[in-house]
């Protein structure tokens, strides 16, 4: 069975870029009939937050990308020491002792002589007795020792990938004060769930390779990887500082809909074009991991208004009845309302404002040279409540009595009635004015 899983920190809440990965491993898991696992990365307990969990799962439900099952990695600590200890016993693990100011200036060193920064297993070098003379000055901390060996794996969108792990340090998998890191945590995860398919970024290449020989160690079989393009700005500059505005909780606020943002995501990046989908199962239906390409991908939310409009415009009277309610519109009118308004809104909270205009009427938007001619024009226009042939009667006449006709006609009267050069065929909209202020 297909097992995939989205592994966030609960540091923050999900931005775009997490989003891309939870729903393309969302997509492989549903498409195959598999399970998705929501696995919480909160082992870093001073920066995990209950409300940041909360949120995210919340995304997640609001989305519709529910979960089989979820684990928290905090759980799952005594998991992971015993997971270490084995990997002592059989000589992975070894303990090391430098400062980070020590590794800083063997790094340095290191430069200066032109030669990669990889650490030197001075730990692997350490006698019984300067183990036990380096503990009583400081804690230790643990590396896995990397097979110095190429790492190979067929991935879903780069192709054959190879690393040469002799160019890469060996990872610390468990710092002094004990806690375990994500390299070590997720690997041990990944072989105990029996994950099958893993779709990540593209900055967890090199992380891959080191984590394949971590789960050979532990005789586990690594899932098959796929490694997404990163995120650039419109303008192909990075996201890292933008997105903490592009929080799906942010968008959602905004009103964009969940339909634009999940079609959008699951298409950009790829050679697919991006189209408005309704459903996750029309979503999962057009999706191709094959299809998605290894450059970086632009990303610009002004392209979730056209597909946000889209979506909304397309909902039936039944979808927005009670948020139309809510706003006072009596309910004989409602469903006519909607068919008038909803041809004219992004969002659906751009319905209050037409609303308004239709129940108050519009601040009147005169030229000057027009002000004579909507005077006499007004003078023949009946009181509220109007019909569904009050506008073609009603220009007709004043096109009898003023001789203006076309554009010259038909736009001053929009501007004196709505305020707006643009909006609903006025002949739709007026059966709806409660109020015209240009005749007051």
């Amino acid at each position: 069975m297909t097992v995939c899983r989205f592994a966030p920190s609960p540091t923050g809440y999900i931005h775009v870029g997490n989003l891309r990965t939870a729903l393309m491993n969302y997509l492989i898991a549903k498409k195959t009939g598999g399970t998705f696992i929501l696995r919480l990365d909160d082992t870093d307990q001073e920066r995990s937050k209950q409300e940041y969990a909360d949120g995210i799962m919340e995304d997640l439900e609001w989305l519709g990308l529910t979960w089989d099952r979820i684990e928290k990695q905090s759980l799952r600590i005594d998991r992971y020491r015993e997971a270490a200890e084995a990997l002592r016993k059989d000589g992975h693990l070894y303990e090391v002792f430098e400062s980070p100011t020590e590794l800083d200036l063997k790094r340095k060193k290191l430069l200066n002589m032109g030669r990669p920064p990889v650490y030197d297993r001075a730990g692997l070098k350490l006698t019984a007795a300067e183990k036990d003379a380096l503990r009583a000055e400081r804690e230790g901390y643990w590396r896995f020792q990397l097979d110095q060996k190429r790492t190979e794996w067929n991935d879903g969108i780069l192709g054959d990938v190879s690393i040469d792990t002799a160019s890469v340090s060996d990872p610390v998998l468990i710092r002094a004060d004990g806690q375990i890191l994500y390299t070590f945590a997720s690997s041990v995860d990944d072989v105990d769930m029996a994950v099958t398919h893993i779709v990540r970024g593209a900055d967890h290449v090199t992380n891959t390779a080191t984590q394949i020989q971590i789960m050979q160690a532990m005789g586990g079989t690594p899932p098959a990887f796929a490694h997404h393009s990163l995120l650039t700005g419109a303008q192909g500059e990075g996201l890292s500082k933008r997105l903490g505005t592009l929080s799906l909780r942010d968008l959602r606020t905004a009103g964009v809909a969940k339909e634009a943002l999940l079609s959008l995501m699951a298409r950009l990046g790829s050679s697919q074009p991006v189209e408005l989908r309704l459903s996750l199962d029309e979503i999962a239906d057009g999706f191709d991991l094959s299809q998605f390409g290894a450059a970086p991908t632009k990303f610009d939310a002004e392209d979730l208004w056209p597909l946000t409009r889209e979506r909304n415009q397309r909902l039936p009277f039944a979808a927005v009845k009670e948020r139309i309610a809510a706003l006072g519109v009596p309910d004989g009118m409602a469903e006519r309302f909607w068919a008038v308004a909803s041809k004219n809104i992004t969002t659906l909270d751009d319905l209050g404002p037409w609303w308004v205009l239709c129940r108050d009427g519009a601040e009147p938007l005169i030229a000057e040279e027009d002000r004579a001619f909507v005077a006499e024009a007004m003078a023949m226009l009946p009181a509220p409540p109007y019909s569904d042939t009050t506008w073609a009667e009603w220009t007709a006449k004043v096109k009898e009595a003023t001789g203006r006709k076309g554009k010259a006609l038909f736009m001053p009267l929009r501007h004196a009635l709505t305020g707006q050069s643009s909006g609903p065929e006025m002949a739709e909209l007026m059966p709806l004015l409660q109020k015209v202020r240009a005749k007051s």
